[in-house]
Protein backbone atom coordinates (compact mmCIF):
# COMPACT_ATOMS: atom_id res chain seq x y z
CA UNK A 1 0.00 0.00 0.00
CA UNK A 2 2.80 2.37 0.95
CA UNK A 3 4.67 1.51 -2.23
CA UNK A 4 1.55 2.25 -4.27
CA UNK A 5 1.14 5.64 -2.55
CA UNK A 6 4.81 6.41 -3.08
CA UNK A 7 4.53 5.54 -6.75
CA UNK A 8 1.44 7.76 -7.09
CA UNK A 9 3.19 10.70 -5.42
CA UNK A 10 6.19 10.24 -7.72
CA UNK A 11 3.91 10.28 -10.79
CA UNK A 12 2.15 13.43 -9.58
CA UNK A 13 5.45 15.19 -8.91
CA UNK A 14 6.73 14.26 -12.38
CA UNK A 15 3.55 15.55 -14.00
CA UNK A 16 3.86 18.84 -12.14
CA UNK A 17 7.49 19.19 -13.20
CA UNK A 18 6.57 18.35 -16.80
CA UNK A 19 3.70 20.84 -16.84
CA UNK A 20 5.85 23.55 -15.30
CA UNK A 21 8.59 22.87 -17.79
CA UNK A 22 6.15 23.13 -20.66
CA UNK A 23 4.95 26.49 -19.33
CA UNK A 24 8.53 27.73 -19.20
CA UNK A 25 9.22 26.47 -22.72
CA UNK A 26 6.42 28.27 -24.53
CA UNK A 27 7.34 28.83 -28.18
CA UNK A 28 9.38 31.98 -28.74
CA UNK A 29 9.40 33.88 -32.03
CA UNK A 30 12.25 32.93 -34.34
CA UNK A 31 13.11 36.63 -34.32
CA UNK A 32 12.20 39.52 -32.02
CA UNK A 33 10.99 41.21 -35.20
CA UNK A 34 8.34 38.49 -35.59
CA UNK A 35 6.95 38.91 -32.08
CA UNK A 36 3.49 39.57 -33.52
CA UNK A 37 3.80 36.55 -35.81
CA UNK A 38 4.39 35.86 -39.50
CA UNK A 39 1.55 37.70 -41.33
CA UNK A 40 1.67 35.68 -44.55
CA UNK A 41 3.24 32.45 -43.28
CA UNK A 42 6.29 33.35 -45.32
CA UNK A 43 8.90 30.62 -45.74
CA UNK A 44 12.00 29.90 -47.79
CA UNK A 45 10.06 27.61 -50.11
CA UNK A 46 7.89 30.26 -51.81
CA UNK A 47 9.77 32.78 -53.99
CA UNK A 48 6.91 35.28 -53.84
CA UNK A 49 6.45 34.95 -50.08
CA UNK A 50 10.09 34.42 -49.20
CA UNK A 51 11.04 34.80 -45.55
CA UNK A 52 14.20 36.80 -44.81
CA UNK A 53 15.28 37.34 -41.23
CA UNK A 54 18.00 39.87 -40.52
CA UNK A 55 19.34 41.19 -37.26
CA UNK A 56 17.62 44.50 -37.92
CA UNK A 57 14.20 43.36 -39.26
CA UNK A 58 12.30 40.49 -40.87
CA UNK A 59 10.42 40.49 -44.15
CA UNK A 60 8.49 38.60 -46.79
CA UNK A 61 10.08 39.19 -50.19
CA UNK A 62 8.30 38.91 -53.53
CA UNK A 63 10.76 37.79 -56.21
CA UNK A 64 8.46 38.48 -59.15
CA UNK A 65 7.57 41.98 -57.92
CA UNK A 66 11.08 42.88 -56.75
CA UNK A 67 9.79 44.36 -53.48
CA UNK A 68 8.91 43.18 -49.97
CA UNK A 69 5.32 42.14 -49.30
CA UNK A 70 5.81 43.33 -45.73
CA UNK A 71 8.64 44.23 -43.36
CA UNK A 72 8.38 43.75 -39.59
CA UNK A 73 10.62 45.20 -36.87
CA UNK A 74 10.94 46.05 -33.21
CA UNK A 75 11.57 49.65 -32.22
CA UNK A 76 12.58 50.91 -28.81
CA UNK A 77 15.14 53.40 -27.53
CA UNK A 78 17.98 50.88 -27.77
CA UNK A 79 17.74 50.96 -31.59
CA UNK A 80 18.18 54.75 -31.66
CA UNK A 81 21.42 56.71 -31.47
CA UNK A 82 23.71 59.03 -33.37
CA UNK A 83 24.95 56.80 -36.19
CA UNK A 84 25.10 58.71 -39.50
CA UNK A 85 22.79 57.87 -42.36
CA UNK A 86 24.51 55.30 -44.58
CA UNK A 87 22.72 56.26 -47.80
CA UNK A 88 24.30 53.24 -49.55
CA UNK A 89 21.39 51.65 -51.35
CA UNK A 90 22.53 48.28 -52.70
CA UNK A 91 21.29 44.89 -53.89
CA UNK A 92 20.69 42.21 -51.28
CA UNK A 93 23.28 39.52 -52.00
CA UNK A 94 21.59 37.09 -49.61
CA UNK A 95 18.85 36.38 -52.15
CA UNK A 96 18.99 32.89 -53.70
CA UNK A 97 21.30 32.37 -56.65
CA UNK A 98 19.63 33.04 -59.97
CA UNK A 99 17.13 35.58 -58.62
CA UNK A 100 17.20 39.07 -60.06
CA UNK A 101 18.63 41.45 -57.45
CA UNK A 102 17.07 44.89 -57.66
CA UNK A 103 19.62 47.71 -57.83
CA UNK A 104 19.33 51.42 -56.95
CA UNK A 105 19.62 52.23 -60.66
CA UNK A 106 16.33 50.44 -61.27
CA UNK A 107 14.64 53.44 -59.64
CA UNK A 108 16.51 56.10 -61.63
CA UNK A 109 14.16 58.49 -63.47
CA UNK A 110 11.20 56.33 -62.47
CA UNK A 111 9.41 59.16 -60.69
CA UNK A 112 9.47 57.19 -57.43
CA UNK A 113 11.59 57.45 -54.31
CA UNK A 114 13.45 54.47 -52.94
CA UNK A 115 11.09 54.17 -50.01
CA UNK A 116 12.31 52.42 -46.88
CA UNK A 117 9.88 50.17 -45.08
CA UNK A 118 12.06 49.78 -41.96
CA UNK A 119 13.33 53.40 -41.86
CA UNK A 120 16.96 54.37 -41.74
CA UNK A 121 16.35 56.54 -38.68
CA UNK A 122 14.78 53.60 -36.82
CA UNK A 123 18.24 52.00 -36.90
CA UNK A 124 20.57 54.80 -35.83
CA UNK A 125 22.21 52.91 -32.95
CA UNK A 126 25.24 51.88 -35.02
CA UNK A 127 26.50 52.09 -38.62
CA UNK A 128 25.97 48.38 -39.33
CA UNK A 129 22.30 48.42 -38.38
CA UNK A 130 21.71 51.64 -40.28
CA UNK A 131 23.39 50.28 -43.41
CA UNK A 132 21.11 47.21 -43.35
CA UNK A 133 18.06 49.39 -43.98
CA UNK A 134 19.48 50.38 -47.39
CA UNK A 135 19.29 46.87 -48.83
CA UNK A 136 16.88 46.92 -51.77
CA UNK A 137 14.81 44.09 -50.23
CA UNK A 138 13.67 46.71 -47.68
CA UNK A 139 12.66 49.21 -50.38
CA UNK A 140 9.53 49.89 -52.42
CA UNK A 141 8.83 52.51 -55.11
CA UNK A 142 7.14 55.26 -53.12
CA UNK A 143 5.56 58.43 -54.48
CA UNK A 144 7.63 61.44 -53.30
CA UNK A 145 4.66 63.24 -51.76
CA UNK A 146 3.85 60.14 -49.74
CA UNK A 147 7.43 59.30 -48.74
CA UNK A 148 8.60 62.83 -48.00
CA UNK A 149 5.37 64.14 -46.52
CA UNK A 150 2.93 62.39 -44.23
CA UNK A 151 4.79 59.05 -44.31
CA UNK A 152 7.92 60.74 -42.94
CA UNK A 153 5.71 62.39 -40.33
CA UNK A 154 4.36 58.99 -39.29
CA UNK A 155 7.89 57.58 -39.03
CA UNK A 156 8.91 60.51 -36.83
CA UNK A 157 5.91 59.91 -34.61
CA UNK A 158 6.91 56.28 -34.06
CA UNK A 159 10.39 57.33 -33.00
CA UNK A 160 8.89 59.92 -30.66
CA UNK A 161 7.00 57.12 -28.90
CA UNK A 162 10.18 55.04 -28.66
CA UNK A 163 12.13 57.96 -27.21
CA UNK A 164 9.35 58.39 -24.66
CA UNK A 165 10.05 54.87 -23.41
CA UNK A 166 7.59 52.79 -25.43
CA UNK A 167 8.39 49.60 -27.28
CA UNK A 168 6.84 49.27 -30.73
CA UNK A 169 6.24 46.31 -33.00
CA UNK A 170 5.78 47.59 -36.53
CA UNK A 171 4.71 46.01 -39.83
CA UNK A 172 4.81 47.97 -43.08
CA UNK A 173 4.30 47.14 -46.73
CA UNK A 174 2.34 47.79 -49.87
CA UNK A 175 -0.52 46.15 -51.75
CA UNK A 176 -2.19 46.44 -55.11
CA UNK A 177 -0.22 47.30 -58.23
CA UNK A 178 -0.50 50.54 -60.17
CA UNK A 179 2.36 49.95 -62.64
CA UNK A 180 5.90 48.59 -62.94
CA UNK A 181 9.33 50.17 -63.39
CA UNK A 182 12.78 48.91 -64.41
CA UNK A 183 11.44 47.07 -67.47
CA UNK A 184 8.79 45.35 -65.34
CA UNK A 185 11.34 44.08 -62.81
CA UNK A 186 9.86 46.16 -59.97
CA UNK A 187 6.17 46.55 -59.14
CA UNK A 188 4.75 49.81 -57.78
CA UNK A 189 2.20 49.24 -54.99
CA UNK A 190 -1.07 51.12 -55.18
CA UNK A 191 -1.27 51.57 -51.39
CA UNK A 192 1.25 51.68 -48.54
CA UNK A 193 0.28 50.57 -45.03
CA UNK A 194 1.76 50.54 -41.56
CA UNK A 195 0.65 48.90 -38.33
CA UNK A 196 2.20 49.93 -34.99
CA UNK A 197 1.54 48.02 -31.77
CA UNK A 198 2.57 50.15 -28.78
CA UNK A 199 3.73 48.27 -25.66
CA UNK A 200 5.85 48.68 -22.55
CA UNK A 201 9.53 47.66 -22.87
CA UNK A 202 10.62 44.11 -22.12
CA UNK A 203 7.21 42.45 -21.98
CA UNK A 204 6.95 41.31 -25.57
CA UNK A 205 3.77 39.46 -26.47
CA UNK A 206 2.82 39.23 -22.79
CA UNK A 207 2.47 42.99 -22.67
CA UNK A 208 -0.30 43.05 -25.28
CA UNK A 209 -3.91 43.04 -24.08
CA UNK A 210 -7.30 44.35 -25.16
CA UNK A 211 -6.33 47.88 -24.05
CA UNK A 212 -3.09 47.95 -26.06
CA UNK A 213 -2.77 50.86 -28.43
CA UNK A 214 -2.62 49.94 -32.12
CA UNK A 215 -2.08 52.47 -34.91
CA UNK A 216 -3.11 51.32 -38.40
CA UNK A 217 -2.60 53.55 -41.44
CA UNK A 218 -3.43 52.86 -45.09
CA UNK A 219 -2.16 55.51 -47.53
CA UNK A 220 -2.34 56.11 -51.30
CA UNK A 221 0.99 55.70 -53.08
CA UNK A 222 0.44 58.88 -55.05
CA UNK A 223 1.49 62.50 -55.43
CA UNK A 224 -0.63 65.59 -54.88
CA UNK A 225 -1.27 65.24 -51.16
CA UNK A 226 2.09 65.99 -49.54
CA UNK A 227 0.65 68.38 -46.96
CA UNK A 228 -1.90 65.88 -45.68
CA UNK A 229 -1.50 64.47 -42.19
CA UNK A 230 -1.02 60.74 -41.74
CA UNK A 231 -3.91 60.85 -39.28
CA UNK A 232 -6.23 61.32 -42.26
CA UNK A 233 -5.43 57.74 -43.26
CA UNK A 234 -6.14 56.03 -39.95
CA UNK A 235 -7.99 52.75 -40.28
CA UNK A 236 -8.16 49.38 -38.53
CA UNK A 237 -5.91 46.35 -38.68
CA UNK A 238 -8.95 44.32 -39.68
CA UNK A 239 -9.55 46.56 -42.71
CA UNK A 240 -5.95 46.19 -43.90
CA UNK A 241 -6.14 42.42 -43.40
CA UNK A 242 -9.17 42.29 -45.69
CA UNK A 243 -7.31 44.26 -48.36
CA UNK A 244 -4.07 42.25 -48.17
CA UNK A 245 -5.20 38.79 -47.11
CA UNK A 246 -2.64 38.79 -44.28
CA UNK A 247 -3.11 37.99 -40.59
CA UNK A 248 -0.99 40.64 -38.91
CA UNK A 249 -1.23 39.59 -35.27
CA UNK A 250 -1.36 35.78 -35.33
CA UNK A 251 0.74 35.35 -32.18
CA UNK A 252 -1.72 37.33 -30.08
CA UNK A 253 -4.56 35.56 -28.32
CA UNK A 254 -7.62 35.49 -30.58
CA UNK A 255 -9.91 37.19 -28.06
CA UNK A 256 -7.46 40.10 -27.82
CA UNK A 257 -7.01 40.28 -31.60
CA UNK A 258 -10.75 40.62 -32.06
CA UNK A 259 -10.74 43.75 -29.91
CA UNK A 260 -7.59 45.61 -30.94
CA UNK A 261 -7.85 44.83 -34.67
CA UNK A 262 -11.19 46.65 -34.85
CA UNK A 263 -10.16 49.88 -33.16
CA UNK A 264 -9.25 53.10 -34.95
CA UNK A 265 -6.59 54.88 -32.91
CA UNK A 266 -7.76 57.98 -31.06
CA UNK A 267 -4.68 58.83 -28.96
CA UNK A 268 -2.89 60.98 -31.48
CA UNK A 269 -0.65 63.72 -30.10
CA UNK A 270 0.01 66.59 -32.53
CA UNK A 271 3.64 66.71 -33.66
CA UNK A 272 5.68 68.99 -35.86
CA UNK A 273 6.16 67.65 -39.36
CA UNK A 274 9.73 67.16 -40.49
CA UNK A 275 9.79 66.57 -44.22
CA UNK A 276 12.72 64.81 -45.82
CA UNK A 277 14.01 64.85 -49.36
CA UNK A 278 15.58 61.48 -50.16
CA UNK A 279 15.42 59.73 -53.53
Amino acid sequence: MLKAKGFLITVIVMLVIFATGCALLLPKPVSVHLTLGNPSNASTSDPNNYLIIKKQYALSYNRDKGIPNWVSWELNESWLGEAPRSNKFRPDDTLPEGWYRVTPNDYTRSGYDKGHMAPSADRSNNPEDNAATFLMTNIIPQAPDNNQGYWAELENYGRTLAKDGKELYIISGGYGQKETIAQAKVAVPERVFKIIVVTEPGRGINGINSSTRVIAVDTPNANGNRENSWTQYLTTVEAIEKKTGYNFLPSIKTSIQQVIERKVDTEIVPIKRKNRNIP
